[in-house]
């Protein structure tokens, strides 16, 4: 995601509207040679393939232990139902639903495009990591510290702006992640509409314009009467479709057009037969490149979270993105591309600790062990953005080039590639029967649900570090010198 090396912090749990089609380009491809009663909850395999877990009166499951790819955090954070769609998961709010159906109504259809957002310029740099870190599902504080989440971002933002301006400046001044979710969107539509499907297509950014917030208003005022929501990020987590869901969920509470309004969320998709083989289309071609393709060390580098994420609030980030790598390389293997591979996570920062092993580490690793010939694939975006443009083209290829590789190539976003749009149509589609009303529902706070004594010694070290950046003199002093 753009965070400019995320910065996803755990302290104390250690729109734009399109309505009118474009045509489809080439989306900044950069190629280089460096979801109680009445309720039915479902359990998805590896493959996407969903069979349903029924719930007794009490919202327990029978007959299973838990839900493959649903983890506690999605029923604490926005508790909702899933639905089958096909080979996708489906997140869809269905129960005591109210409101006017819209079978009265001729029915317009929406999508709604979720990313994170980046700047546009460099001004831009510290206003957008500010909206980042104030994000609780970003700097995760303890309930009796959450008046300092502001406050925090604000010492972070500044702290952090002048390094990440520099990252941003190196790319051209800014982030190219709006433009090229514009033209996603707009190829989107065209897909649609060849599938005999009009609608139309809204961008939400969680943390720069067009804000969430912003679509969602366009959605309401062109009267949209079935919604498909679609993170473009092929795995779920937290800290990305989780953040932007609990907007949109947050936004029904106090919005009665959108209580009523059926809504179908398509949490991930990674496991999408259309993505897998996109995937594998890019790898295949860009393995062709070099001398001796079968020597090639395929190295997918995903986005980081922190672990206590997945430890402690259960995030199914890691679990999917392995599920993705493994669908990968079997595709590649169907096809007789039988490279050795790995995995590793880029984009850490704080002193908490984050999912291993660590993009840097490895690559040093595989130089040392004589790894000459390496293709870095950033499988967690969908997008060129700072994190690949310049994170994994500049830094991260200089490092290995340094640690001993000799032949480095990347593997370029999805951007809008034709498969893959059209895949995202199919899921669109697929998506559309499930849809069903929001309606408020209190949600519970995941604290209550832990350990006390768990609790109590997060909430002290995150105490701890909180009130370290508050009182750094360096932060201090940095956070002074912009009043100036």
């Amino acid at each position: 995601m753009e965070c400019v090396r995320s910065g996803a912090l755990d302290l104390g749990r250690s729109g734009n509207f399109l309505g009118k089609s474009g045509s489809t380009t080439s989306c900044g491809k950069v190629r280089c040679s460096t979801n109680l009663a009445g309720s039915t909850k479902c359990e998805q395999n590896l493959h996407g393939k969903v069979k349903p877990l029924l719930l007794s009166a009490s919202g327990k499951a029978r007959g299973t232990s838990g839900l493959v790819h649903r983890s506690q955090v999605l029923k604490h954070q926005h508790h909702l139902s899933v639905r089958s769609t096909s080979t996708d998961v489906c997140t869809t709010f269905d129960e005591d639903v109210k409101g006017v159906s819209s079978h009265a109504v001729e029915e317009k259809v929406g999508v709604l495009l979720l990313n994170l957002g980046g700047p546009e310029t460099l001004n831009d740099v510290q206003p957008f990591l500010f909206n980042l870190f104030a994000d609780p599902d970003i700097i995760r504080l303890p309930r009796l510290f959450r008046f300092l989440q502001r406050p925090l971002a604000k010492l972070i933002s500044t702290f952090r702006a002048p390094k990440s301006k520099e990252g941003y400046a190196s790319i051209g001044g800014g982030s190219p992640l709006r433009k090229i979710t514009d033209e996603q969107a707009n190829a989107l539509k065209v897909a649609l509409k060849s599938k005999n499907l009009e609608a139309d297509i809204y961008v939400g950014m969680r943390y720069w314009y067009p804000f969430t917030e912003e679509a969602i208003d366009q959605i309401k005022k062109d009267k949209i009467t079935k919604l498909v929501v679609l993170p473009l990020y092929p795995q779920y987590s937290i800290s990305t479709s989780g953040s932007s869901i609990r907007v949109l969920q947050n936004i029904v509470k106090e919005d009665q057009y959108f209580a009523g309004l059926p809504i179908s969320i398509i949490e991930s998709w990674y496991q999408r037969e259309g993505y897998v083989k996109s995937m594998a289309d890019l790898i295949e071609k860009e393995l062709s490149v070099f001398t001796n393709p079968e020597e090639v060390m395929i190295f997918f580098s995903a986005h980081g979270v922190p672990l206590t994420y997945v430890k402690d609030a259960g995030d199914p980030y890691r679990d999917q993105m392995e599920d993705c790598i493994a669908l990968i390389m079997e595709e590649l293997k169907s096809r007789g591309t039988l490279n050795d591979h790995t995995l590793a996570y880029q984009s850490r920062v704080g002193p908490v600790q984050w999912l291993k092993p660590y993009t840097d580490e490895v690559l040093v690793e595989l130089g040392q062990k004589g790894v000459k010939s390496l293709l870095a694939v950033p499988v967690s975006f969908v997008s060129e953005h700072i994190e690949t443009l310049e994170e994994i083209d500049m830094e991260y290829r200089e490092l290995a080039l340094e640690s001993g590789i000799e032949n480095w190539g990347r593997v370029p976003a999805l951007g809008c590639t034709s498969s893959f749009i059209s895949d995202l149509a199919d899921a669109v589609v697929e998506a559309l029967p499930s849809a069903s009303a929001m309606v408020t529902r209190k949600v519970k706070d995941t604290d209550s649900d832990m350990d006390m004594m768990h609790y109590l010694t997060k909430m002290f070290f995150g105490s701890v570090l909180a009130f370290f950046l508050l009182l750094s003199p360096r932060l201090v002093s940095a956070f002074r010198n912009t009043l100036h």
